[in-house]
């Protein structure tokens, strides 16, 4: 049954969950095969394909699909590669699910493209500005060395403002805005039947950013600056890499499950549809 509040029961919210996680997985294996090229000064990388969570988060749950893409990343593309940074996976796992959950609360009506655009470049800058933060705490509060210009860790300031720029214009907006703004209308309304659920509307939606969202991201960020800090320093508790890790046969490896799991969860969907259905 539905929860006449936000259209989502637990069953719902781990469909979501699953999906996401599989999906951004496979999405941030695939950046490990792209190539970066270099003009200038200015580096071209494509970071993530953070468009995937975004159209989740804005259609469905958007804790579940945010929750979702940060263990999709660290899962797929961390520990199924063979390593695992302990509690330096921590900041970029909040981060991004800060990110993607403000984006998904900002969106009220999934048709409104504006409204999606805004939400889109949001979620990705403050997942971006974020991470920039806490390289810049690193450097400014001396738990380790910065490379720019030796001496002069004011210097973290520009080198780190401009990798924030470069990233949020680049990645931000070529696989983040864009293939958000165009998705998010074109599948509204078609593939929330899978789930078994109607088309989040503004009467039905997740609520907005409130107090509430802003203190416990908060919250959330301090949380990723002092478990960064501690594995900084050495204490990481958990901080492993096989003799395997980022190879080929891995990669490819971990592409198959993703991709397998992403495939049970829409047959899954699918046939509770066609059984709501009938």
């Amino acid at each position: 049954m539905e929860n006449k509040k936000n259209g989502y029961n637990q069953s719902q919210k781990l469909m979501i969950f699953v999906l996401t996680m599989s999906l951004y997985g496979l999405a941030t294996l695939f950046t490990e095969l792209i190539p970066k090229f270099q003009v200038g000064i200015v580096e071209f990388s494509v970071e993530y394909f953070l468009f995937i969570p975004l159209v989740l988060a804005m259609l469905f749950d958007p804790i579940s699909a945010a929750l979702g893409a940060a263990t999709g990343e660290l899962v797929f593309s961390e520990i199924m590669l063979g390593q695992f940074g302990g509690l330096g996976e921590l900041e970029k796992f909040i981060t991004v699910t800060i990110g993607v959950y403000i984006a998904g609360r900002m969106v009220k009506d999934p048709k409104n493209k504006k409204s999606v655009a805004i939400a889109a470049i949001t979620g990705t800058g403050v997942q971006l500005f974020l991470g920039m933060l806490v390289d810049i705490m690193k450097v400014q509060f001396a738990v380790r060395d910065f490379e720019a210009v030796a001496g002069l860790p004011q210097s973290v300031f520009a080198t780190e403002g401009f990798a924030f720029m470069n990233d949020l214009l680049f990645s931000g907006i070529l696989f983040c805005m864009l293939p958000t703004l165009y998705l998010v209308p074109k599948l509204y309304g078609k593939i929330e039947p899978l789930l078994g659920m109607k088309p989040r509307t503004e009467k039905t939606g997740v609520g907005s950013i409130n107090a509430k969202v802003i203190i416990g991201s908060a919250v959330a960020f301090f949380i990723a600056v002092c478990s960064e800090m501690m594995a900084e320093t050495g204490l990481s508790i958990i901080d492993w890499e096989a003799s395997w890790a980022e190879s080929g046969s891995a990669i490819a490896m971990a592409m198959v499950v993703a991709a397998a799991v992403a495939l049970v969860v829409l047959i899954v969907m699918k046939k509770n549809s066609q059984h709501k259905q009938a």
